[in-house]
């Protein structure tokens, strides 16, 4: 892969054997050699979350807070201010919910340069049970003043996230699943920018906007229906917040109808924050919010999850074809 931030690894060449994670991990481990200032925290979920060869090979930089993540994001608050670029890594519903007050007020508030990163988001933990499922974590955040979110499509993703924080200014959240999701992308060769969307496919009838789990099937469906005509764009919205209007703009005044797709309540989340630039910006048009209804989902596992909450390729076919016939 090119150089970025002065890195030679080459993890973009084997991303499809690693889940997010698993990247997730790796990529921090070859940054830690290029920036002492990044420290590794975490609540007796290192091995769970893929930091575990940080801790091997920065062990003086990396600290176990046990079960005490309130603790733990007041730790990286403190560490922020002395200079350093502290890691959290935690599960996604611990990350929103557990600590929420602390990330607010000793994080988000003082706008330190802190990077949450909340694993076994969405129902990707699925059969942990309900009380492991992280569907509100987006709206949390999106309403924390100071906020970065993003949650990346897949791997490769996830390390060009990592790569672009370094530099970026104030808290960042970033989101991403338990792992063994399929990459939406062939390889790292394209840019990426936070709060830039990506345009995965293009069309001129219905636009899919996507993040997380929700971009690859939507890709394929795009594929799909150009066979018959249909075009459906395809925009990859990994930036939650700041999110890119311009990109949900053009796709109002240029297609005939949105269809948002995320694993997350589709009240506060992707779907949400879409609605609320198309209000303000005077614009009208058809428009689905595909996501988990106002409920807690049930236990399964992950795929039989996106399939019974139809995330999954089948789900958005029919969506997108339904939406089609009723324009």
């Amino acid at each position: 892969m090119e150089e970025s931030y002065g890195l030679t690894y080459t993890l973009y060449d084997v991303y499809k054997d690693l889940t997010q994670a698993e990247v997730y991990g790796r990529t921090l481990v070859e940054l830690g050699k290029k920036n002492e200032n990044i420290v590794v925290l975490t609540a007796d979920l290192a091995r769970s979350t893929k930091i575990g060869d940080f801790f091997d090979a920065y062990p003086d930089r990396s600290f176990n807070f046990g079960i005490a993540e309130q603790n733990m994001m007041s730790a990286a608050a403190g560490f922020a201010l002395c200079g350093k670029l502290p890691f959290v890594s935690t599960f996604g519903v611990f990350a929103s919910m557990r600590t929420a007050e602390q990330v607010r007020t000793d994080i988000a508030y003082p706008r330190l340069k802190v990077r949450i990163i909340g694993t076994h988001s969405g129902v990707s933990f699925g059969q942990a049970g309900t009380t492991h499922h992280c569907t509100e974590d987006i709206g949390i955040f999106r309403t924390m003043a100071n906020m970065t979110l993003i949650v990346p499509a897949d791997s490769v993703e996830t390390s060009k996230v990592l790569e672009a924080s370094i530099d970026y200014p104030g808290p960042i959240y970033i989101r991403i699943g338990r792992g063994f999701e399929p990459p939406a992308y062939e390889d790292g060769n394209y840019e990426y920018e936070i709060g830039k969307a990506i345009t995965m496919r293009e069309g001129n009838d219905i636009t899919i906007i996507a993040c997380g789990i929700g971009v690859l099937p939507a890709c394929e469906v795009s594929d799909t229906l150009a066979d018959d005509g249909i075009g459906v764009r395809v925009i990859n919205m990994h930036t939650i917040k700041p999110i890119d209007k311009e990109a949900i703009i053009n796709a109002v005044n240029e297609t005939r109808a949105i269809i948002t797709v995320e694993e997350h309540n589709i009240i506060a989340g992707l779907g949400g924050a879409v609605s609320e630039i198309m209000a303000q910006a005077g614009l009208s048009t058809k428009l689905k919010r595909m996501g988990l209804p106002d409920i807690y989902a049930t236990i399964g596992y992950p795929e039989d999850l996106y399939k019974k909450y139809k995330l999954d390729y089948d789900g958005i076919l029919d969506a997108v074809q339904e939406m089609y016939n009723s324009l």
